[in-house]
């Protein structure tokens, strides 16, 4: 079994990382590996998939653009066996192509070029966020007709389960807390996502419109200018 450094005794997080272009991947690896990870490396979308499978990663670094078949498709059939986060790497600035890659079980993602000092961050940050999900003691909220298992992290409105990502459901566990209080964007990027600047605020934005599109448009209320509000009844 590999460790990490610095004496904690403590099994090193494994990351596949996922990009065609060998350079970049390689790239991405060595420093991550500087990090302290443990890391794999895949360049095409069956490759992807078979490595998942049998490294079982903590976390995934994955480009959208990929032979074989692209990093959705990816995403899709990792994410069908268990949830694993993961980080999407894309070229495209499309909102829509964002949505469409959280939609289909991407955490968080990353539009090239990009830092390597940045992907680490994004990288610690939705590992710990994985940690404080785990070490939670709540077993529910209810809150109107929504209804969120904390120990089996599934969620409900009304008699229909909503299939949430992982950040997508810490998000909502989030306004969940504190229903109808109107929590900031800046606040929600600190505490989801552990950034504390607001540089990434259309991350909140983007996983706000794939929560309202999976568990209705009434959900969450907009606070033009502030943030977000939960509104179930």
């Amino acid at each position: 079994m590999e460790f990490s450094g610095g004496g904690t005794g403590q099994p090193a997080r494994r990351i596949l990382v996922v990009d065609d272009e060998v350079t970049i991947a390689e790239s991405v690896a060595a420093r991550l590996r500087a990090e302290g990870f443990v890391v794999d490396l895949a360049h095409d979308g069956p490759g992807a998939v078979a490595a998942a499978a049998a490294g079982e990663p903590d976390l995934v670094v994955l480009d959208v653009m990929l032979p074989g078949f692209d990093g959705l498709e990816v995403c899709r059939r990792i994410q069908a066996d268990r949830h694993v986060p993961v980080l999407m790497l894309t070229a495209r600035t499309d909102e829509t192509d964002q949505l469409i890659g959280l939609g289909v079980g991407a955490d968080d993602y990353l539009t090239k070029p990009f830092s390597m000092r940045v992907l680490a961050a994004r990288v610690h940050a939705l590992l710990r966020r994985v940690e404080r999900a785990a070490e939670r003691g709540d077993s529910a909220i209810v809150v109107g007709d929504l209804r969120i298992d904390l120990d089996e992290r599934r969620v409900w409105r009304g008699a229909t389960e909503a299939r949430l990502t992982p950040l997508e459901f810490d998000l909502l566990t989030r306004l969940a807390q504190r229903p109808r209080a109107v929590l900031a964007r800046e606040r929600l990027l600190e505490d989801i996502w552990d950034w504390s600047d607001a540089s990434g605020t259309r991350a909140v934005d983007s996983h706000i419109k794939a929560l309202r599109r999976k568990l209705g448009a009434d959900l969450i209320r907009t606070v033009h200018g502030v943030g977000y509000a939960l509104d179930a009844r």
